[in-house]
């Protein structure tokens, strides 16, 4: 059994608090940010709901343990959307509330996880609901949503909501150094908005290099080096929403230091970059960074590097007024 990761732990304690006392929700909704693997936590609930001899802690002997762990649990049902990036339809939750009707085959709780609860349609949240509504006797429903405000706030409602904290920088680098046997700078989970599951991406994929690279060519390039400034749109045009995403933590520590504030998971070139610019300059280049980010997040076909290049070369205009 898979150790539970520390930032969901908290959040575990409670809800192992409930089966213990045998008083957890029929509906149970867990909202995160992307990237933090919090469908563990319903594994975990799941083991423990289905053992057959204890609350809260899976035995890890009797058959509704041998069954989950072998993934062949008859009252365990996990839906997903059919394809990556689909929706899930009626059909999948229609078929879910006909299980829910039926009887346990070995006598105990049916369990259905749905992830991610927002890539429902609103025909198949809607035959949810009317399940959630009048839940069938020791049937649970768990949900787990990145983006809860998508869900129908109906069916938010018919939840117990259990939200899990975003870890800190410290806590990603410490599971990283211990998952990978490396050390990890502590601004790498920073920038990478203390996301675990994508800072280790991020380290696997050599992306750390490419930071540096890209931090040491901005700083150059806002000090009138022209072709410092063609580098780094060039190596931030190869992937220009995540790349552009590194800059903005550089330029909101950058805007801390110059009121002297420092935190160990500053990015290490914003110090240089708050002696050269002012407060001012980073504040504006840092709202338009948000706005451009976004702008080629949701429009595809627009030229990233002419806009990436106008970007920088903002800086040098904004220095000399």
């Amino acid at each position: 059994m898979r150790e539970l990761h520390s930032w969901l732990q908290s959040s575990w304690d409670n809800w192992k608090h409930q089966l213990d006392n045998n008083s957890f929700a029929s509906a149970t909704l867990l909202s995160s940010s992307p990237g933090l693997e919090t469908f563990q936590l319903a594994e975990q609930f799941a083991r423990s709901l289905m053992c057959s001899t204890s609350n809260s802690e899976p035995c890890g002997f009797c058959h509704g343990c041998d069954l989950m762990q072998s993934g062949t649990h008859p009252d365990y049902h996990v839906v997903k959307p059919e394809k990556e990036g689909k929706a899930i339809t009626v059909e999948q939750i229609r078929q879910c509330n006909r299980i829910a009707q039926e009887s346990s085959q070995l006598s105990g709780y049916r369990l259905f996880v749905i992830e991610p609860a927002e890539a429902m349609n609103e025909s198949a949240a809607n035959a949810l609901l009317k399940t959630l509504e009048e839940p069938p006797e020791k049937c649970v429903f768990v949900l787990i949503a990145s983006k809860a405000s998508a869900l129908l706030p109906t069916i938010v409602s018919r939840c117990q909501q259990v939200t899990i904290p975003d870890p800190q920088s410290s806590v990603v680098t410490q599971w990283l150094q211990n998952e990978l046997g490396e050390q990890v700078p502590p601004y790498v989970a920073h920038i990478n908005g203390d996301a675990p599951v994508q800072t280790k991406a991020f380290i696997q994929a050599s992306d750390l290099e490419v930071y540096k690279s890209i931090e040491e060519s901005l700083i150059a390039a806002v000090q009138g080096n022209t072709e410092a400034a063609l580098k780094c749109a060039s190596k931030l045009n190869e992937s220009p929403v995540v790349r552009l995403t590194w800059l903005w933590y550089l330029l909101t520590d950058a805007q801390k230091a110059h009121f002297g504030v420092v935190q160990p998971n500053f990015t290490p070139g914003c110090h240089t970059l708050s002696s050269v610019l002012s407060y001012v300059v980073l504040e504006k280049q840092s709202s338009e960074l948000a706005t451009l980010i976004e702008k080629l997040r949701h429009f595809t076909g627009l030229n990233s590097e002419l806009l990436i290049m106008d970007w920088i070369f903002k800086f040098n205009e904004e220095t000399c007024l």
